[in-house]
């Protein structure tokens, strides 16, 4: 029965999509503007019931209610709960019906609570949202259905993907789609804009929040997903440049650049086409993500389709979706005015510089992901890897990091490097010694040496913009900024001390033996046998002890054997430190020698790498800093708005003696 009221759900979601968009339309007409009053209300319910048929499918999954397909095919009565729910959104379908619902649910509250932009514009705006939400609607119900039955029904599940059974999977994948959904609403602002042609400081103010939420919600996601395939997939590595992993960078990307850029219009009614034209390219960097994770191109942990129907689906919405807001923004650019103009040595060009750069490496990103794909539909195997993406994306990363240090600290509209060059000084002398510190250590690569000496200049002028500043009354947005800067030069510190100083090691040892990787004494004590809830495993106790007079500490990595479905997988095992982690893996059992038993242990030294999520992190508060103080700042306004034309309401009243009318 839950199943049957979510599929209803979902009908009726779907169904209310489709008039929001015709009244949304229509009501741009002379002849429909009576249907403008019920655009908002469809909005709000259309959410709703989205988010009804999302709690129907979680239901099903949590009670492993084997007579639904979806739940049959992913999950098992014997996972744990957290691992049950978080199934939900572990598979295909459940995946698409969170994106429809987050989607709903935004276009509600954007229904709900914006006030700010004119009439005509957030019909358009909502119109625009119902657009993109019905085709994700007629995707589930014609070739997705989350809410399938499935007859007989079958006495076990199939299970979840063992290493999707984690944590991560549960804070993870729906960050990600709160990030993607939010820019499916800059996405809609910016249509919306275009068809009535208001591109000013109201539409940036009303899209910045939500752009800015995305961009929290993306950095996030990024962050924590780095850390889990860092932990979980046992092979040491934070980045790889993976289709999938690149399938999520390129929405940031593009989210970074449009965030500065709407920042720009808000302030300085400045860059109109630019920020429109990026608020279609970042929902876009989403779409193409979408297809590559859902269609079956890619075989991956990720990639949860591989039905060539649903592929091609995927494939036509993106077409539709992109190409009409490309087709709209090419017949109305040259109606977008250009906006305020400004001197290039200014805040505005410093941000402008920076946005040319991320869009290069956006392009380059975009580029050695789908070059690889083309061509093996051409019959070609091209392989397209760090040898790609590391040199030719720092060949605009360090610019851009330059000009990041310097750009805060620039005034508007114009401004000279002459009377910032005292407050640079520092950074650049920190610069420099950063260098020379990793030219005298050796045998350290290009891209490690400028990253760790960007790194030091950066951190040192991220906070020079509080310089001379009350700092109990400087805004939140400020504090916001200043924090998400540093957070970049920590991780990209982390980034470069993990590249350059890393040291990993692959042994074999026997019961009792010791071995060493880098400052750590490692002994292996025992191998022992181990259960869980749904798995069983081998389980190595190591002694692991830092430098000479370390306290000895135990850890136990895992070679795990699950049986729902059957997988083996790699648990490892991590000691942080103040400076660094120590990270070891259980391998196999090599072949004995002397009638001993020999263990394979795979372990990494990683100096400071843990920097690499803290900076994550610190940019992700940094920006919810902003949106704080931004969204304050908005809510004063509008009270103040709000508060004058009461106040002048009842003064027309008082001059016009209808004071003592009021009941």
């Amino acid at each position: 029965m839950i199943a049957e009221l979510g599929l209803a759900a979902l009908w009726l979601a779907a169904a209310l999509a489709g008039l929001q968009l015709v009244a949304g339309a229509l009501a741009l007409t002379p002849r429909g503007a009576t249907l403008a009053g019920i655009v908002r209300p469809v909005a709000a319910v259309q959410g709703a019931l989205a988010l009804i048929a999302f709690a129907c499918l979680v239901a099903v999954f949590a009670t492993t209610d084997l007579s639904v397909k979806l739940v049959a095919m992913n999950s098992h009565s014997m996972k744990p709960l957290i691992f049950k729910i978080a199934g939900t959104w572990g598979n295909h379908e459940g995946s698409m019906l969170l994106w429809v619902t987050v989607m709903g649910v935004a276009g509600g509250f954007v229904a709900l609570i914006e006030k700010r932009l004119p009439e005509p514009t957030l019909l358009a705006t909502l119109a625009g949202q119902a657009f993109v939400s019905l085709g994700f609607y007629a995707f589930l119900l014609i070739a997705s259905n989350p809410f399938e039955r499935l007859f007989p029904v079958p006495e076990e599940g199939n299970g979840l993907n063992p290493l999707l059974q984690d944590l991560g999977l549960a804070f993870h994948p729906p960050t990600l789609y709160l990030g993607y959904v939010g820019l499916s609403v800059a996405f809609s602002f910016a249509i919306g804009a275009l068809v009535t042609r208001q591109v000013g400081p109201a539409f940036a103010r009303a899209t910045r929040p939500w752009v800015l939420g995305a961009w929290i919600f993306l950095t996030v996601g990024i962050t924590a997903g780095s850390y889990w395939a860092y932990y979980e997939l046992g092979w040491g590595g934070w980045w790889f440049w993976d289709p999938v992993e690149n399938a999520s960078l390129m929405p940031w990307l593009a989210a970074t650049a449009l965030l500065h850029s709407v920042s720009v219009l808000a302030a300085r009614d400045a860059l109109r086409a630019w920020t429109v034209m990026l608020g279609v390219v970042a929902f876009s960097m989403s779409m193409i993500g979408t297809f590559l994770v859902r269609s079956g191109i890619l075989t991956s942990v990720h990639a949860f389709a591989v039905d060539p129907e649903r592929g091609s689906f995927i494939l036509a919405l993106l077409a539709i979706n992109i190409g009409g807001a490309l087709t709209l923004f090419a017949l109305r650019a040259g109606t977008v005015t250009e906006g305020e103009r400004f001197a290039p040595v200014s805040r505005e060009g410093a941000l402008v510089f920076n946005n040319v750069m991320l869009s290069a490496i956006l392009g380059i990103v975009l580029f050695g992901t789908l070059y690889p794909l083309v061509a093996e539909a051409m019959g070609a195997k091209v392989s397209v890897g760090p040898p790609y993406f590391n040199p030719m994306g720092a060949l605009f990363a360090v610019p851009m990091l330059v000009v990041l240090a310097v750009g805060p600290m620039l005034r508007w509209r114009r401004d000279s490097f002459a009377r910032i060059g005292k407050s640079l000084v520092i950074p650049a002398m920190l610069v420099a010694a950063g260098m020379i510190a990793m030219v005298a250590v050796g045998g350290v690569g290009v891209l490690p040496t400028l990253g760790f000496a960007l790194a030091l200049g950066l951190g040192w002028a991220s906070v020079l913009p509080l310089k001379d500043r009350n700092l109990r009354r400087t805004p939140l947005p400020i504090w916001g900024m200043v924090l998400a800067h540093f957070g970049i030069a920590v991780s990209l510190f982390g980034m470069s001390c993990e590249s350059a100083f890393s040291v990993e090691k692959l042994v074999a040892v026997k019961i009792g033996e010791a071995t060493a990787v880098g400052p750590w004494q490692v002994k292996l004590d025992a191998v022992e046998p181990v259960a869980g809830p749904n798995w069983t495993a081998l389980e190595a106790r190591l002694l692991v002890r830092y430098g000479d007079r370390g306290k000895v500490v135990q850890i136990d990595p895992q070679s795990r054997s699950f049986w729902a479905p059957p997988q083996q997988t790699s648990e490892s095992a991590l000691l942080t430190r103040w400076n660094g982690q120590f990270y070891a893996v259980l391998g196999g059992e090599a072949d004995a020698k002397n009638g001993a038993s020999r263990w394979q242990l795979r372990l990494w030294w990683k100096p400071f790498v843990t920097l690499i999520w803290l900076g994550g992190l610190l940019i992700a508060l940094g920006g919810a800093l902003a949106l704080v103080g931004r969204v304050a700042s908005d809510l004063r306004r509008i009270f103040a708005r709000e508060k004058i034309a009461y106040r002048r309401e009842r003064m027309a009243q008082l001059d016009s003696g209808q004071e003592g009318e009021q009941p």
